[in-house]
């Protein structure tokens, strides 16, 4: 059997050192579209040069590829074909305002695993924490695995974060660029499918797909420039499905809808109106 539940989950994985400068940070940032429209302005700024830089919180998934790699590679009663993996959820929580520089370490595990019956959904968690220090944020990394169901038990949460049966409190357009996937790649994530055109095409794309997860950071950066004012510490956690993808060079529109604590969200391609985010909330501080 592919899913040994009770193996994977009672597993224990080994933790690893990572570290970012601002370099790091202004580069991930870059990736995003920070400063393609107005490259000067204050507010671009502090996303793009290290006078009053500040980090957006999805940067927090940027720091963690080693350490989920180490949770994925190998793990006991987990034996899948990765070709037929999606990821098909991202959920991080900030416990303190992510720092431009950092030395930390990042502990992997398994934090659940559902039966979809005809595949499983493994959320991978990895806790990262200041090099003897705080807890910083914990991502949680909702991995789809095709064609591996069937091993019985929970079939998983229901999605939640719906949006709102009204016209969103506020709309804005982030348009990419047709090389956006060939910068955002230099921030770690070098999966092929995102630059390889041969590649692209065993996976039924005629061209490489824009990172899911730079989909998932420039819809953070609409939302907390637009609603929050550019205060990236009111963020506590930043929750999104990948309901599609994007194609490098289109547009994406995001909806923003305010209830209560939270700012619900939903992002389409202008180009195609299909949907690209859904279920996504930010939750408040």
């Amino acid at each position: 059997m592919p899913i040994d539940k009770e193996k994977a989950m009672s597993a224990s994985f080994e933790s690893a050192p990572g570290s970012w400068s601002k370099d790091d940070v202004i580069l991930y940032h870059l990736g995003l579209g920070a400063g393609l429209e107005k490259p000067t302005d204050p507010k671009e700024l502090e996303y793009t040069y290290e006078k009053n830089l500040k980090a957006l919180p999805s940067f927090g998934v940027i720091p963690v590829f080693d350490a989920l790699g180490k949770g994925m590679g190998g793990t006991p009663g987990i034996d899948i074909n990765f070709a037929l993996v999606l990821h098909g959820e991202q959920d991080i929580e900030i416990h303190k305002p992510i720092p431009t520089e950092a030395e930390v370490v990042s502990q992997p595990g398994i934090a659940g695993i559902y039966d979809k019956g005809k595949a499983a959904l493994i959320i991978m968690e990895v806790v990262t924490s200041e090099k003897g220090g705080d807890k910083l944020f914990t991502n949680r990394f909702s991995i789809f695995a095709r064609g591996e169901g069937g091993f019985g038990g929970d079939s998983g949460p229901k999605a939640g974060n719906v949006s709102p049966d009204r016209a969103p409190d506020q709309v804005v357009e982030s348009r990419t660029l047709p090389n956006q996937a060939l910068l955002y790649r230099l921030s770690g994530d070098k999966n092929p499918l995102h630059a390889d055109p041969e590649f692209a095409s065993m996976g039924g794309f005629d061209v490489p797909i824009l990172h899911g997860l730079c989909s998932y950071g420039v819809v953070c950066k609409a939302v907390v420039d637009n609603m929050l004012d550019g205060d990236t510490s009111k963020v506590g956690r930043y929750q999104a499905r990948f309901a599609g993808v994007l194609f490098p060079g289109e547009t994406i529109v995001t909806s923003m809808w305010k209830e209560g604590n939270q700012i619900l969200v939903a992002a389409k391609s202008k180009e195609r109106d299909a949907p690209v985010i859904s279920n996504c909330a930010l939750t408040l501080n």
